[in-house]
């Protein structure tokens, strides 16, 4: 019994300390969640664990541009509707999802993985940039969509450089996005802003 009791416990430090990392939870907000979790665990619980179990095995990701998704390539790249010649280069899938749920970004993504960063040790090479190089023909436009910080202008600048010479329009989004600000956070009128304002680079 004892035994039991004891697994018990280390399972709800781990799921607690796996929700902890989640963004926006710190410990006391993931103690919360959990135990709202487990005083619904019908309604909530299980239909949450299932879900996540569906999307863990059916979510791959695309190989064209790096989004996530039940199909690859994924909707986005096989969407006749969206115009070919422009071409979004984001970080993270977050942020191409915020833009896209916007719907003013008539083009495609380019998602590189991360942004550079020292600190972190984010090398150039560890971003999708040749990957992005090799999807160039017929673009006529890159739209570079970082987040308005120190590392993400910094990453615009370095794929604006291996851009240059290119025959193609390089531009970034206007800052109606906010100084230190990130992409998935900002509301739909921001993002309409920053997108109809963007300018060369």
């Amino acid at each position: 019994m004892a035994t039991r009791h004891a697994t018990g416990a280390d399972a709800l430090e781990i799921a607690q300390a796996m929700l902890a990392r989640l963004p926006g939870l710190g410990p006391r907000s993931a103690r919360r969640v959990l135990l709202h979790l487990l005083k619904h665990r019908e309604r909530l619980l299980r239909p949450l664990v299932e879900a996540l179990a569906r999307v863990e095995a059916a979510l791959d990701e695309c190989p064209e541009c790096g989004n996530l998704d039940i199909e690859a390539p994924c909707r986005i790249c096989t969407d006749p509707r969206r115009d070919p010649a422009l071409l979004c280069v984001v970080a993270d899938v977050a942020d191409l999802w915020a833009i896209d749920r916007a719907r003013l970004f008539p083009g495609r993504f380019h998602v590189l993985g991360g942004l550079l960063s020292a600190l972190d040790g984010v090398r150039p090479e560890d971003l999708a940039i040749p990957r992005l190089l090799a999807r160039l023909e017929g673009v006529t436009e890159v739209v570079l969509a970082m987040n308005a910080t120190l590392e993400g202008q910094t990453t615009a600048h370095h794929v604006a450089a291996r851009l240059a010479g290119l025959p193609v329009k390089v531009s970034q989004l206007a800052h109606g996005v906010p100084v230190g600000g990130e992409l998935d956070h900002l509301d739909d009128g921001t993002l309409a802003q920053a997108l109809r304002l963007r300018r060369p680079l």
